[in-house]
């Protein structure tokens, strides 16, 4: 097994990081504060080939797979200008699309998607039905030859700024206690869906929507793929995959981000005999195990974006549930240490770490919480009994 990346992989994380340094925090506070998107340095990384790298090349996107999208992600993280929309638009829906969507669906989303001229958002978490997939009630019914969708979603991200959407609902005569889903890509614009704001502690660019879908009627070719419950399920986990390995990437990123800061500041920082507190154990021992920390989740990150794109799906989603574990609990500790080292300048906002500790700490919880990666991995793992 051979850890050293590739000539090509070296040269996009050089170039997606000479991109963040352009951009970086200074660019992204303001954003963020303002609950802007980050409109600049999204199209430019869209003009540079990065937000489709992981798409394939007849539509535009750059033929490569998660594991360079996944280096896109981290290293825009690291330099404190993280997109959210890359976990969604690329990672999520353009696999979907791009392994099950029909021809017509591909040539009509993939590229906008890979050149990040159109962003899709993704919405499958209801108010009732929290983390249990399988109790979604947003039901798609037939009409002649459309279909009319109907429910609610929330905590979908970035709608404002999304020019078409992937919905996850259940067909109308689905209501076994089994999740029999059906996925509809459509126009933001289309009569009868509307979303309101989420009103947010956290401070980032995206916004949190709840979703209303009130008769939403669509045409025949909205449906992804084949009319089959069946089909449809395995076109929905092909989403979470990369959805988590995305996830993990940003969580590595962001604890790079923070511990950068700190070690920069323990170096610099004299307060007693002159000596920087970088020389004083009790800061530099937690530094250097915030460091382990990170270096081991991103081994499990990389594991599972190369397991997903040798196509072992089953072998990548143990890693990725894995991995955005180790991700979210190493970033985590490596943010406190970060204001921990910082004192009180830690929580001043020209430092760029205060937003962080509710930034970190959302990753614990989203896309999938810890308790459920924590469920699959005694279930599936470790053969324990399901306790859900």
């Amino acid at each position: 097994m051979d850890f050293r990346e590739t000539q090509e992989q070296a040269a996009l994380r050089n170039a997606v990081a000479e991109l963040g340094k352009r951009y970086g925090h200074d660019y992204a506070a303001p954003k963020a504060r303002a609950r802007e998107p980050l409109s600049e340095l999204w199209a430019e990384a869209g003009r540079s080939g990065f937000v489709g790298v992981n798409l394939p090349e007849q539509y535009g996107g750059g033929g490569a797979g998660m594991y360079e999208l996944a280096i896109v992600g981290e290293e825009l993280n690291a330099a404190g200008c993280g997109l959210l929309m890359l976990v969604v638009s690329p990672a999520i829906n353009g696999t979907i699309i791009a392994k099950y969507g029909t021809d017509e669906q591909k040539q009509r989303w993939l590229p906008g998607i890979a050149s990040g001229e159109t962003i899709m958002a993704f919405g499958i978490t209801e108010p009732d039905a929290g983390s249990n997939s399988h109790n979604i009630t947003t039901t798609a019914r037939r009409d002649g030859s459309d279909w009319v969708l109907s429910g609610r979603k929330y905590y979908v991200s970035g709608v404002d700024h999304a020019q078409a959407i992937l919905i996850v609902a259940r067909t109308e005569d689905a209501r076994t206690g089994k999740l029999k889903p059906a996925l509809f890509v459509f126009p933001t614009d289309t009569p009868g869906f509307e979303y309101t704001a989420i009103d947010m502690d956290v401070v980032m660019p995206d916004k949190q929507f709840m979703l209303y879908l009130d008769d939403v009627r669509l045409p025949a070719d909205a449906l992804v793929g084949e009319d089959d419950a069946n089909a449809a399920l395995a076109q929905l986990f092909a989403g979470l995959n990369p959805e988590r390995i995305m996830a993990s990437a940003g969580s590595v990123g962001m604890g790079r981000y923070a511990l950068d800061k700190a070690v920069a500041y323990a170096n610099e920082r004299s307060v007693w005999g002159g000596k920087p507190i970088g020389t004083h154990q009790g800061l530099s021992h937690p530094l250097a195990k915030a460091k382990i920390e990170l270096e081991l989740a991103k081994l499990m990150m990389q594991k599972a974006a190369s397991l997903y794109d040798s196509g072992d799906e089953m072998g990548a989603g143990e890693a990725a549930n894995m991995a955005k574990y180790a991700a979210a609990e190493a970033s985590i500790a490596a943010v406190d240490q970060a204001v921990q080292t910082h004192g009180g300048n830690g929580l001043a906002h020209e430092y760029g770490l205060g937003n962080l500790i509710i930034g970190a700490r959302v990753a614990r919880i989203a896309p999938v919480s810890r308790e459920m990666i924590l469920n699959f991995v005694a279930q599936f793992s470790l053969g324990l009994p399901k306790s859900y």
